[in-house]
């Protein structure tokens, strides 16, 4: 089915992408929101907080050691070694714990960091599979990539050092001030001057990198949607010779991506150098200022040397905060983005509630069903068809006529808008959504096989399904001469999507797939379309013996797999025309006629 669906997170359509949303969106407490995650890892946390209290009270002794040296001993003249070697050593054990603290943190937050995006990533796949089909309508692939890979990443420097920094370095400036106000009070509230023209500095950086930053995800995110659809269809690109159209597409992503980056580089590099000059500038202004009081001896020596020490150490940590602030606020971007994937409910799958439901017998009923992909662009009107138990059922149609959003509705990809669909007379929407699936097998014309091989292919990590049941299916649908064939027979290697396989092969792997996990029903979408004509041969007459116990239901264009049905629907713009047995519709010279007849004429011509 064609369905014309939203536009997708950093289409070219919407201007900077969905990023754009986020100026306007109200705080969400995404920051608490991320904190919470530290809750479950409490021990590790708490461990980390300690070591960071530690460290910031190690800032503030050692100035204070080389003050007493100074103002107790030198100054005085009492150079009594003994006290001073006393103070040295006590020095150098305050260096060290230091040290020890330091290193023993930086172990914990990378432990703690890593924890926590893992627990997250793992997280948002799993709510990423719970969503239904309109959700990846409306979110292409680059989109949800960027966000379960580089925004979880994003969100690696909050965990692992941003956020404990942030309250270690807030630890060290309220030490600082109470050490600067124990020392006197005179001189702190003069270094306390210069926090007004920090606190603007970095409140007009930190506007400044976060416009940038926005768009630079913006364009990441466009960057990710344009190499996973390319990649996806290169055999198109190469088959109309279009790499160097697509290549400049891609460098004039790459170019804005460029331009973006360097802009935040600078950005980012802005602060420290500034944060320096103003902390030697605010030195050399106290020195040149109390530099008198010394030689008044209204003010020690040691003192003196100690709020030239404090004072860089004071620059340091806002520096900090500066640059962490701004990567606080980047951070928050990639957690908005995140939480927004997260919050998403309206599309969300809940696959556990309902009847349970191990088998059905495969009564199918569709009763005047209406569904509209987008709405009142009604794709299925007023639908109403019964199928019984064991029956063979094919739906043809013209391209867009709704055969495939059917088998979709089936399986509860989708919901209805109006009517019911009944199952063994329970509406669908009653039955656990795992069990209602996991009793219908589909087998597609576009196989999608996984990296692997063919057994986890076949099982998909289904432990229920024995070795006996894959090779039951295997020569069920007729792919034993295919697999044998090969090196390694079930044990072989299949790369991502199966390229190394012919589409018939990926094919005859998706029917042993199908059988082997026995559904109630089992539906063939277009499914013989890639396969040969002695292989089709064969692969129906399994069918008839899977028919048997099955219900089973086809969507074909060719009307040769469907001669043998029970029943053959005939759709033309979402509404069912014509409904029988190929025999009843040939002879009643409708539409279904005219396909056959068609389908007779492009069969001659082939033969011709």
């Amino acid at each position: 089915m064609k369905k014309t669906a939203p536009a997708s997170v950093g289409s070219p359509s919407v201007p900077e992408g969905r990023m754009a949303e986020y100026t306007q969106k109200k705080k969400r407490h995404t920051l608490w929101r991320l904190l919470k995650n530290f809750g479950y890892h409490k021990a590790l946390t708490a461990l980390t907080l300690f070591l960071a209290l530690v460290s910031s009270l190690i800032q503030v002794v050692k100035p204070y050691i080389l003050k007493l040296v100074i103002d107790e001993n030198l100054e005085i003249g009492l150079n009594d070694l003994g006290a001073i070697g006393k103070l040295s050593l006590l020095y150098f054990v305050v260096i060290l714990m230091g040290s020890v603290c330091d290193y023993a943190q930086s172990i914990t937050l990378a432990s703690l960091g890593q924890r926590v995006m893992h627990r997250m990533r793992t997280n948002l796949f799993a709510h990423i599979q719970s969503q239904n089909m309109s959700f990846f309508d409306a979110n292409s692939s680059g989109s949800l990539l960027t966000r379960v890979n580089s925004d979880v990443e994003s969100l690696s420097d909050l965990f692992s050092s941003i956020i404990i920094q942030f309250i270690k370095d807030i630890l060290i400036i309220f030490n600082i001030c109470g050490a600067m106000l124990l020392l006197d009070v005179k001189l702190a509230l003069w270094c306390f001057t210069c926090v007004p023209i920090v606190a603007v500095i970095t409140f007009f950086y930190r506007n400044l990198s976060r416009k940038n930053f926005i768009k630079l995800k913006a364009q990441l995110s466009k960057m990710n949607g344009f190499l996973a659809e390319n990649i996806t269809g290169m055999k198109m690109v190469q088959i109309y010779c279009r790499e160097k159209q697509k290549n400049d597409e891609f460098y004039a992503h790459g170019k804005e991506y460029y331009r973006l980056g360097i802009m935040e580089v600078l950005l980012n590099s802005l602060s420290n150098p500034l944060m320096t000059a103003l902390a030697n500038l605010a030195t050399a202004i106290f020195i040149s200022m109390f530099a008198s009081y010394v030689v008044g001896n209204t003010l020690d020596v040691g003192t003196l040397y100690a709020f030239t020490q404090y004072i860089k150490q004071f620059f340091g940590p806002i520096a900090n905060l500066a640059e962490q602030f701004t990567s606080i606020q980047s951070a928050l971007i990639s957690g908005d983005r995140i939480y927004d994937i997260v919050d998403k409910r309206d599309t969300l799958e809940d696959l556990e509630k309902g009847l349970p439901l191990e088998s059905f017998s495969g009564h199918i009923e569709f009763k005047n069903v209406w569904f509209a992909y987008k709405k009142d662009n009604w794709v299925l009107k007023d639908v109403s068809f019964e199928i019984k138990p064991g029956e063979s059922v094919a739906f043809v149609g013209s391209t867009g006529s709704g055969k495939s959003t059917i088998i979709s509705l089936l399986a509860r990809f989708y919901e209805i808008q109006k009517g019911e669909i009944l199952i063994d007379g329970v509406d669908i929407r009653e039955y656990k959504l795992t069990d209602l699936r996991r009793c219908i097998s589909v087998v597609q014309q576009d196989v999608f096989l996984f990296t692997g091989d063919i057994n986890y292919n076949i099982r998909l990590n289904e432990e229920s399904i024995t070795e006996a049941d894959i090779k039951r299916a295997v020569k069920l649908v007729s792919a034993e001469s295919f697999i044998n064939g090969l090196p390694d027979g079930l044990e072989s290697h299949v790369s991502e999507r199966g390229s190394e396989f012919s589409a018939g092969q990926r094919q005859l792997v998706a029917f042993a797939r199908a059988v082997a996990v026995k559904p109630s029903v089992l539906v063939l979408d277009e499914a013989t379309a890639s396969i040969d004509t002695e292989t089709e041969a064969a692969l129906s007459q399994a069918m008839k013996t899977v028919s048997s116990d099955h219900t089973t239901i086809t969507i074909a264009h060719r009307i040769s797999t469907i001669l043998g049905c029970d029943q053959i629907f005939v759709l033309d713009h979402g509404v069912i025309i014509e409904q029988g047995n190929h025999d009843q519709l040939v002879a009643r010279d409708g539409h279904y006629a005219e396909l056959y007849r068609i389908s007779l004429s492009a069969g001659e011509d082939e033969t011709a």
